[in-house]
């Protein structure tokens, strides 16, 4: 198998490696395949693929959509960048806790997180590039963010002097979030859960 569960966060979050064959010219990698990722219980549907160009410093998130609900399957393609993901599921055992994980390019390890997460990152080399694999389609009547700094969530970044855009940086709170109509679209389904398990 070329691909291998590495750890699992909130119970839905998961670090993915792929097997990368190293020699003196380089190297080669699969970066993805529906079998094996079925194999491992990971989304086979992808509809939508994305690619991010940030500088260092740059904090972008915390994003979310709720109708289609998107997840995202992350990876960084240059530099190092610190993924987070906060579970905003109405009834979840995990809602308002968050994972956040330094991921660098060498590794092309992925980080799943379903839909029902806000997801956000922040550059910490000089060019970072992150790619996403969509099981959603954008919906920009559908989506909104969570701001990044929001004290209720208490999301440790690793740097401080960032640089945000100005819809960011005045993205609603969590309590705003979950107390929203909106937010009655996205719940936990422990049924479906089960069933994954």
């Amino acid at each position: 198998m070329a691909f291998t569960i590495e750890a699992r966060y909130l119970n839905d979050v998961i670090v993915v490696a792929p097997q990368i064959y190293r020699d003196d010219r380089g190297f080669f990698v699969e970066e993805y395949r529906a079998d094996q990722f079925r194999a491992l219980g990971l989304p086979t549907e992808f509809v939508q693929d994305n690619r991010s160009f940030s500088t260092k410093g740059v904090l972008r998130g915390l994003h979310f959509q709720w109708e289609p609900g998107m997840g995202k399957l992350m990876r960084v393609t240059r530099g190092t960048a610190f993924l987070v993901a906060v579970d905003i599921r109405r009834g979840s055992p995990t809602l308002g806790r968050w994972v956040g994980l330094e991921m660098a390019a060498e590794t092309a390890k992925h980080v799943w997180a379903p839909a029902g997460f806000a997801r956000g990152f922040c550059a910490l080399s000089d060019e970072v590039e992150v790619q996403y694999k969509c099981t959603g389609t954008y919906n920009g009547a559908c989506e909104s963010a969570i701001r990044w700094n929001d004290p209720d969530l208490g999301i440790e970044w690793p740097i401080t002097n960032v640089r945000i855009s100005s819809k960011d940086q005045n993205a609603q709170l969590f309590s705003e979030w979950l107390a929203s109509p909106a937010a009655e679209y996205v719940v936990y389904d422990a049924q479906a859960i089960s069933k994954r398990e």
